[in-house]
C-alpha cells in the first residue's frame, strides 16, 4: 500500500494561517494552501485504503477550511486544521473515524459523536439492563493501552426517565461516547503515521462490534433489521 506522508511545511502552513486568519492573507496564499490540502486529501486516501483491508467503509469527507462564522462569536473565517472523517457501510455497521491535523493538537478519534435520538435512548436502554460486556470491551488492556478511557458529553444528572442512582449513570447520562488518542507533530510527520492510524481503528473494532449489536437489535437481542 502507497502511503503520503507530510511534510513540517503543512504545520507551518497552518501556523502562519492561526496568525495571519483573514481572506486577504489566505487569497494571497491560495495556491500554498491548495497545495497542502492535496497532500492532506492523499493521506486520508492512505488511510482509506488501510481501513477497507478491514472494515467496510462509505465514504471519506475532507472538511473543507471555511468557517460557518453566521452562528459563532468568532468570526475568523478559517479552521486553522486539517479534519477528515470516514464513515462505516450500511445500518449493521455504526461508528465512525476522525482524524484532525493541527499544529501541536492533533488527534485521531472514534466512536459515535452524534447519536440520533432512537439510538441513544437504545444505548442507554441497554446499559440500564446490563453494562458487563460493554465495560468489559472497553476496559480490556490492550484497547485501553491504545484508546484510554471512553469520552464525550454528558448530561449533569440522568436522562429523563433513568434512575439518577442507577449503578451505570456514569454511562447513562453521555450523550456521545468517543474515543480520542492524541498525535504529536513529530507522530504526524512520521513515514509510519498512516500504518499507525490504521492499527488503532482496527483496535476500536471491538467496540464498533458490540455497539453495531446493540443498535441493530432490541432488548430481547431480535434484529432490527429484518
Amino acid at each position: 500500500m502507497a502511503t503520503e506522508v507530510l511534510t513540517k511545511e503543512v504545520l507551518n502552513f497552518l501556523k502562519q494561517l492561526e496568525k495571519n486568519n483573514n481572506r486577504a492573507w489566505f487569497d494571497e496564499h491560495k495556491t500554498i494552501f491548495k497545495t497542502h490540502e492535496s497532500k492532506v486529501k492523499d493521506l486520508y486516501g492512505s488511510v482509506l485504503e488501510g481501513l477497507r483491508a478491514t472494515d467496510e467503509i462509505e465514504k471519506l469527507k475532507v472538511f473543507r477550511i471555511y468557517r460557518d462564522v453566521r452562528f459563532s462569536k468568532d468570526k475568523t473565517p478559517y479552521k486553522i486544521h486539517f479534519a477528515g472523517s470516514f464513515s462505516r457501510t450500511g445500518a449493521k455497521l455504526r461508528g465512525g473515524y476522525y482524524i484532525r491535523i493541527k499544529p501541536g493538537d492533533s488527534f485521531i478519534a472514534a466512536g459515535f459523536w452524534d447519536p440520533n435520538k432512537e439510538d441513544l435512548f437504545r444505548i442507554r436502554k441497554e446499559l440500564e439492563v446490563d453494562s458487563e460486556e460493554f465495560r468489559g470491551v472497553i476496559g480490556e488492556s490492550s484497547f485501553k493501552k491504545v484508546w484510554g478511557d471512553i469520552t464525550g458529553d454528558e448530561l449533569k444528572t440522568a436522562p429523563k426517565g433513568f434512575d439518577k442512582e442507577h449503578e451505570n449513570i456514569d454511562l447513562i447520562r453521555k450523550k456521545q461516547f468517543i474515543f480520542v488518542k492524541k498525535m504529536t507533530d513529530k507522530e504526524v510527520l512520521s513515514p509510519n503515521f498512516v500504518e499507525e492510524v490504521t492499527k488503532s481503528f482496527v483496535a476500536i473494532r471491538p467496540f464498533f462490534d458490540l455497539m453495531s449489536d446493540i443498535l441493530t437489535t432490541d432488548l430481547n437481542g431480535t434484529s432490527l433489521l429484518d
